[in-house]
């Protein structure tokens, strides 16, 4: 910085300074007059501000005529190099940039042009973007939750379950019938058997479950939680007890025949014939023969059986693109029943619908307001028990 520069800078400055102490003594006056030592004081610093700027002139007027020489360099070089564009602003000390900030609020047009040259060709740009907006952008929630959950009881709708009577209930079973027999000969005794009935005992679970919610959440969840919560702990009802029904019965059966990693549709077709007929023999033809798989099992089952239905097929065939739980196709006209109950990998097993019961009374939701922590606990439960009737009427088979 020149010394014309540093001169200019310091007489600005202490123009600011005198004027900063003036506005200090009129707001100490407040509503009231000055008084005469404060006018004193205003007048001194008035004066020393009137010669300040005296002494300024000159030097303004000789920065005037080198900044306009300047230009007019400028300018002969910009027509000299055929450039049509203004030349660049480059102020070459603070002092100059001073001067034209004086200069301009004055009304010099030329000082307020260069200036804002000088401030686009400098400026850095502030950008605005999401992360400085943030209190303004919504989180919108698109369509219902999402919950995967498959909450169908294929095999306790198989076998419908019956209205549970009581804590604890029999079942008469008859283990042993009446007989007859070709009399022997002639005024010989016929034979006799009596007959003997049993009870089956059923024992009912309590199934059920709860969670505890807080009011906020309830009242301010878009959708409401609530019933969000009180449709899974339903679902969540439906998958314990078809597990509970599958597991049961599974745990029951006899053992029946084996069908390897890659078995070919005739032996599939064999070893549904042969547990059938364990089934008929257990229950003498009463209910009907079905079969129960876990998922993995129709990754055996199903490339055996197309769903071509051509004329020499065991089954009306599978289709992949309808899998889940519930009856997924059939073999050799034993419908094959696709649940999660199982828990576990492969498992297959045929019984006959009059060899398994279940009985059922479901409570269904219930809710109670805690007041103390402005909660509300939601619980779902429901008494499930199934009954093995006959166990030789269920066969396992077993998938390698």
């Amino acid at each position: 910085m020149g010394a014309t520069d540093q001169m200019l800078a310091r007489y600005a400055a202490e123009i600011e300074e005198r004027q900063a102490f003036i506005d200090g003594l009129v707001q100490a006056a407040g509503d009231g007059d000055l008084s005469p030592e404060t006018a004193e004081l205003v007048t001194e610093a008035r004066k020393r501000m009137d010669t300040v700027q005296t002494m300024m002139a000159p030097l303004i007027e000789s920065r005037r005529i080198s900044d306009d020489s300047a230009s007019r360099v400028a300018e002969i070089a910009k027509f000299m190099a055929g450039r049509a564009k203004p030349a660049d602003v480059e102020y070459r000390s603070a002092g100059e940039y001073a001067i034209d900030m004086w200069k301009g609020a004055l009304g010099d047009e030329e000082a307020n042009d260069r200036m804002r040259r000088w401030n686009v060709e400098h400026r850095v740009a502030a950008h605005e973007t999401t992360a400085q907006i943030t209190g303004l952008l919504p989180a919108p929630i698109i369509g219902p939750v999402v919950n995967f959950i498959d909450a169908a009881r294929p095999l306790v709708g198989a076998l419908g379950a019956r209205q549970l009577p009581g804590t604890g209930f029999s079942r008469p079973k008859v283990t042993q019938h009446t007989a007859v027999a070709t009399q022997s000969a002639e005024k010989a005794e016929l034979t006799s058997q009596y007959m003997t009935i049993t009870k089956l005992t059923v024992t009912p679970q309590t199934i059920g479950g709860y969670v505890n919610v807080s009011r906020q959440a309830a009242d301010w969840s878009q959708p409401s939680v609530m019933q969000i919560v009180i449709d899974d702990l339903a679902a969540q009802y439906a998958i314990a007890t078809e597990g509970t029904a599958v597991l049961a019965f599974y745990g029951t059966a006899v053992a029946g025949g084996t069908i390897d990693s890659t078995p070919t549709g005739d032996e599939v077709a064999a070893t549904f014939w042969a547990a059938a007929a364990s089934c008929y023999t257990a229950t003498k033809g009463q209910g009907s023969v079905i079969a129960v798989a876990s998922p993995d099992v129709l990754g055996i089952l199903g490339p055996l059986f197309q769903p071509v239905n051509p004329t020499n097929q065991q089954g009306e065939g599978f289709r992949a693109s309808g899998f889940g739980q519930g009856v997924a196709g059939s073999i050799s006209g034993v419908p094959v029943i696709v649940t999660s109950g199982f828990g576990t990998t492969k498992r297959l097993m045929l019984m006959s619908t009059a060899a398994g019961e279940v009985y059922e009374d479901r409570i269904g939701s219930l809710s109670v307001v805690e007041p103390s922590v402005l909660g509300v606990q939601v619980a779902y439960a429901g008494y499930f028990a199934p009954l093995t009737v006959e166990n030789t009427g269920i066969v396992k088979v077993t998938v390698t």
